[in-house]
């Protein structure tokens, strides 16, 4: 099915109607757009001129989804909560808004036979304007020497608190021209700023300061900190202390790591 800007449009909105009431956000872009960036073996295997959309998680995720998700018993089995719960909401929003339709659905934790992952979530964010991946290519004169900086994706209005939970790709809607890209916006524009925020992101990823590159609209809830803070061991430990898992059926794998921007979590 061929959509125009309108159809796109029309898409997007009734995704963001959906999610947005339980702390998400969502950004429509071009499979081309995301497949320009990447060898081969990390493309999707879709038409570039495939409609997908990209789902961020903002801070109201943890109070307006996960502990009423968590509050419901809606935790089973021995994968992590959080990527239960956004399963979860994603898949109930696609089976709501889209019945019948043909949508690839693919989460940041998710991994292919090959070990890599099934979308690369900060690229897919950086394509579809939603936020801008620093990577250490974007610094001129780099103070690294040979040393490997990993990148960081900045929300313009959270910072660095958000994550990147999904990728949605609507295999029977194609879009031409009239989509244009739009360009993220650049919120730490300066060589020092950049440097600031991956050395922070690489060296003291665990005191929180990059995520406050920008000044935040709204960050994590002291609860969420904790949660986030907590090493993935520990974390049923801390649920239970909140009065969750009251069953031991109830637990899931607490060796499950799902926070780490450098993936998309958290």
């Amino acid at each position: 099915m061929a959509a125009s800007t309108a159809n796109v449009e029309s898409i997007t909105e009734l995704l963001d109607n959906y999610l947005s009431k339980v702390g998400f956000e969502v950004y429509p872009l071009k499979v081309g757009w995301y497949n320009s960036l990447l060898p081969p073996t990390l493309r999707l295997a879709h038409p570039d001129d495939c409609l997908a959309v990209v789902v961020l998680s903002t801070p109201a995720l943890f109070e307006q989804a996960f502990l009423p998700f968590m509050e419901e018993r809606g935790c089973q089995g021995l994968s992590d909560p959080i990527d239960q719960c956004v399963k979860r909401c994603v898949s109930s929003a696609v089976f709501q808004c889209f019945p019948g339709q043909e949508v690839d659905v693919r989460y940041d934790y998710e991994m292919l036979p090959s070990r890599k992952p099934k979308f690369l979530a900060q690229t897919a964010a950086h394509v579809s304007g939603a936020a801008y991946y620093y990577q250490q290519s974007d610094v001129k004169d780099q103070p690294w020497a040979e040393k490997k900086m990993f990148g960081v994706c900045v929300h313009p209005r959270f910072g660095g608190w958000f994550a990147i939970r999904a990728l949605l790709v609507f295999g029977g809607v194609t879009v031409g021209s009239e989509m244009v890209q739009p360009p993220p916006p650049d919120c730490v524009p300066s060589r020092e700023g950049r440097i600031q925020l991956l050395e922070a992101f690489n060296y003291r990823w665990q005191d929180w300061s990059y995520r406050d590159i920008v000044r935040p609209v709204q960050i994590y809830s002291p609860k969420q900190k904790d949660y986030f803070a907590t090493p993935p061991a520990e974390r049923v430990a801390l649920l239970k202390t909140w009065g969750f898992f009251s069953r031991e059926s109830d637990q899931p794998d607490p060796t499950s790591d799902t926070e780490s921007q450098v993936t998309g979590h958290g």
